[in-house]
């Protein structure tokens, strides 16, 4: 019997062109990443942080704390020997504030950031990384953005601070998705990300890291050494943008980096 709806095509999921197949990552990749690389990442995380401390005593800015985050990344980009290519950053005037939107989907994001984007910039980022030694604390004395996602009215004081910083010129670094994809895949964005980015008035920047799954995905500590990419996008205006414009602000931003994210 039939039903009388019209046969529509099952939409497939887009996968990640990303794999490359000739590069295989055996026990020897695992050991290599387990005995060396990885014990290598937890050592300038401790050094680099513990330095901080008093590097960064009289820092109320974070700019000096911005240059430990950049040597704690560049040395980790320089160990796991994975070169990123950047594409479209030429095009973007970076003495503008603009919010930097993000896809998310491994721990070594942020070094890949922060050895890449050639200048200052804060990264708003989950409450739950505050628990994390020596990272935690990096995070809280560098002037980074704390979002307490169970709790929004905790963040308020982290949201004025972005909030006038972004209009003292300061970039902000922003993952919508609001947390790591599990499967590499790009997961839906949270509207309320670009919150700050409507109130100051600033163009947003899609991004679109490329590899970074395939380098470390969640729930492992096997790092598959691999080349990257950060690609860049044209900037989105938020001009004359209201709270009320937000779903669809979020919307076209997602489809700005899925674009760049997905092309092959």
């Amino acid at each position: 019997m039939k039903s009388g709806l019209p046969n529509l095509p099952v939409p497939s999921q887009r996968q990640s062109p990303h794999t490359i197949p000739e590069l295989a990552h055996g026990w020897l990749s695992r050991l290599r990443s387990y005995f060396i690389l990885d014990p290598l990442i937890w050592l300038y995380t401790l050094v680099m942080g513990l330095l901080a401390i008093p590097g960064g005593m009289f820092d109320r800015s974070g700019r000096r704390l911005h240059w430990f985050s950049y040597a704690w990344s560049w040395l980790i980009m320089k160990t796991i020997a994975s070169p990123v290519r950047v594409t479209g950053l030429d095009e973007i005037d970076t003495s503008k504030p603009h919010v930097y939107a993000v896809n998310h989907a491994s721990a070594l994001d942020i070094p890949v950031l922060y050895v890449n984007l050639p200048f200052q910039f804060r990264i708003a980022f989950k409450k739950e990384l505050l628990s994390y030694p020596v990272v935690g604390w990096q995070l809280k004395r560098s002037g980074q953005v704390c979002i307490d996602q169970q709790n929004p009215a905790h963040s308020i004081s982290s949201i004025r601070a972005a909030l006038k910083g972004l209009k003292a010129g300061l970039p902000l670094v922003i993952f919508p998705e609001g947390g790591r994809t599990p499967d590499g895949e790009i997961k839906p964005f949270l509207a309320g990300a670009f919150f700050l980015a409507i109130k100051a008035q600033v163009d947003i920047v899609p991004v679109a890291l490329v590899g970074t799954y395939e380098l470390l995905p969640m729930n492992t500590f096997h790092i598959k050494c691999r080349p990257l990419e950060m690609r860049v996008g044209e900037p989105i205006s938020t001009a004359g943008l209201t709270m009320k414009d937000l779903e669809s602000l979020s919307v076209r931003v997602q489809k700005a980096i899925e674009d760049l994210y997905y092309r092959a």
